[in-house]
């Protein structure tokens, strides 16, 4: 396998609580903006320490370091780390993942923990190709009788254009399956490797542009020069793709193992032999000049929820030379370590707490509250007057800021049912009557033990 020919298993990002996260709002000389900037608002000190935190993993000057986001529930952890994501571009990895995730019957825990760190690690590989690039103008398939088979595919006449000029090609039929895979249609932009014949298309050209009203197509400038040139390819994938690319699953080759393996799916883990080999391969690109190795930042919250096994492997992990940034983030004070016998703060051995670099963040104020309950309430195409927002901050400020954002959108359903598009401070107070937060829940429980089952 190539490594050339290895397909991105990045995940998409979905619509979420902190989609409206687009940084950490810092100005140029690394200090927070004053108000909202970025979707956040507050936690100063821990934004800055942040922003220092970027400019590290930029310089690669921090792989295999490791930063802990203490702080209190609803204080902004995963909305920094996110925003660190969102600061270092799409160029670097950034994996997110919940320390129980490591818990599975079928992988090891420290094979999951392995897994994410290879994602983790980006690979940047720069090639110089001789390509045939340019628009299709033309794209017939000539056919011949064949005996036996009746007509197949004997060659491929493809006509791509250039602002510089034209070239009409002969190609061979099993570059015609290659473009019916890309689904290449007249009027595409696309480029054919020399020496290989992959296909790769890189979008409709902007001439077509006004061709619809609406539709899901990217559409890319006429290429420029001459239709056959050399051409710098740049692909990025991640360890871990090249670690999937290259497994095979485990099993025999006859009917009842095949059978037995689809009645059976099972998450196939992949050996450190196979990984070591795969590190020389790439060691030898990194050498030759070829590729660059990114290295991107693992976020793994709840990082109490692993256990001592986890904690050993980490110390290892860490100390490799392919290893990316980690992001820790917990809401525990001093606590046991699972699996242990040991009291520790925030759940994590000492011994690997010295190795971090901890980040605090505070409980946010009412005012500051204001401004992301506006914030979340724009995000989320809510309209609330300035009454209605300053009762939310205060409930939040009573029970919790994650209660205070999940009250928007039954406000709004009272709001809308009264023949109104705004929320006002009545509707709030009668969903605050009609819901319970955490709190009140616990106090009510402390009132009434002898009505509920212990």
């Amino acid at each position: 396998m190539k490594i050339e020919e290895v397909k991105s298993t990045t995940k998409a990002e979905r619509v979420a609580s902190h989609s409206h996260i687009k940084g950490l709002g810092l100005s140029d000389d690394g200090t927070p903006a004053e108000g909202a900037a970025c979707g956040l608002v507050g936690q100063e000190k821990a934004r800055e320490a942040a922003g220092i935190v970027v400019d590290l993993i930029k310089s690669k000057k921090m792989a295999g370091r490791a930063v802990l986001l203490a702080g209190a529930p609803g204080t902004g952890k995963t909305a920094i780390a996110l925003g660190i994501a969102k600061e270092l571009g799409p160029k670097v990895p950034f994996v997110p993942m919940v320390g129980s995730e490591v818990y599975s019957s079928e992988v090891r825990k420290v094979e999951i923990l392995m897994e994410n760190f290879r994602r983790a690690i980006g690979l940047r590989i720069k090639e110089n190709k001789e390509v045939y690039e340019g628009e299709v103008t033309e794209l017939t398939a000539h056919e011949t009788e064949s005996a036996g088979y009746g007509k197949t595919v004997s060659h491929v006449v493809l006509g791509l254009k250039t602002t510089k000029g034209s070239k009409q090609l002969k190609l061979d039929p099993s570059i015609y399956e290659a473009l019916q895979k890309e689904k290449v249609d007249v009027g595409d932009v696309i480029y054919i490797e020399a020496t290989s014949g992959a296909v790769k298309r890189v979008g409709r050209c902007d001439s077509y542009a006004t061709e619809f009203d609406l539709e899901a197509e990217e559409y890319v400038p006429m290429p420029k020069g001459d239709v056959h040139k050399k051409k710098e390819i740049v692909q990025d994938v991640t360890l871990h793709d090249l670690d999937t690319a290259n497994a095979r699953p485990q099993g025999g080759q006859d009917l009842f193992s095949v059978m037995n393996q689809i009645a059976k799916p099972k998450k196939t883990e992949i050996t450190e032999k196979l990984r070591g080999e795969i590190n020389k391969v790439v060691n030898r690109y990194v050498d030759q000049g070829i590729a660059e190795l990114v290295p991107g930042v693992l976020f793994i919250d709840e990082v109490h929820m692993l256990d001592i096994e986890c904690f050993t492997y980490l110390h290892r992990a860490l100390e490799s030379p392919l290893a990316p940034i980690v992001v820790f983030a917990t809401n525990r004070g001093v606590c046991s370590v699972r699996g242990a016998d040991l009291v520790s703060p925030h759940g994590i051995p000492v011994d690997l707490l010295d190795r971090l670099l901890i980040i605090r963040t505070m409980p946010y104020a009412i005012e500051e509250m204001v401004q992301i309950l506006a914030i979340r309430a724009s995000t989320e195409g809510i309209e609330a007057n300035q009454d209605a927002l300053l009762l939310l901050s205060q409930i939040g400020d009573r029970a919790t800021l994650r209660y205070a954002v999940q009250l928007l959108t039954p406000a709004k359903i009272l709001a809308v049912t009264a023949g109104r598009t705004e929320i006002k401070q009545d509707d709030i107070n009668e969903i605050d009557e009609l819901f319970f937060d955490a709190k009140r829940s616990a106090q009510v429980l402390s009132e009434n033990p002898d009505k509920f089952i212990s």
